[in-house]
């Protein structure tokens, strides 16, 4: 067991979801992208469905908090959740988080497609339905290449150090979980 960004700058956690999170999970992440009206990345030519601050994805980011601080070493605070359904075509462009997501947690839900790594730094990870990997996405550029399958759900749970410079961020400066972000 080591600390996050003074051992290691991203950790694989097998089997994160257990097989009822992952069933529960898949079927509400279909749910709620074949009922969407509103909500789309619109930075994506094929606009895939993207939510902030979702209620189940944010309580999923409560309820698996002190596994992270286990696996991560630190103390941590949570900021926000984000999950997305990407579709055919989609990428992730290269890129770096912002403060709220000193620590991050990409979760891959399910998926219908081959396998689509993230790279982290330049490394590539490769996660079966249910495993997250935990990162510094405020340190480490990361981005995804081309998605060939029909559907991916990912969750994003990030969060900052209790003791670091950013635990102000504390849930991205919202009053309430599930609450839209306010621009600052």
């Amino acid at each position: 067991m080591g600390t996050i960004g003074k051992d290691f700058d991203y950790k694989i956690i097998d089997n994160f979801l257990s097989k009822d999170e992952i069933e529960l999970l898949s079927i509400y992440c279909e749910i709620m992208h074949r009922t969407n009206l509103t909500k789309f990345d619109t930075d994506q030519i094929n606009r895939d469905s993207s939510f902030y601050g979702d209620s189940i994805m944010e309580s999923l980011m409560l309820k698996k908090k002190s596994i992270l601080e286990k696996e991560s070493g630190k103390k941590l605070l949570a900021t926000y959740s984000y999950w997305r359904c990407y579709t055919k075509y989609a990428v992730l462009p290269k890129h770096k988080d912002r403060e709220s997501c000193e620590i991050s947690a990409t979760v891959h839900i399910n998926s219908n497609g081959p396998s689509w790594p993230i790279f982290i730094n330049g490394n590539e990870v490769n996660l079966k339905k249910g495993d997250c990997v935990i990162y510094l996405g405020g340190k480490l550029a990361h981005w995804r290449d081309e998605f060939k399958g029909d559907h991916q759900f990912q969750a994003f749970l990030h969060y900052v150090d209790a003791d670091g410079k950013n635990k102000d961020y504390y849930m991205d400066k919202r009053n309430f979980w599930g609450q839209p972000r306010t621009r600052t």
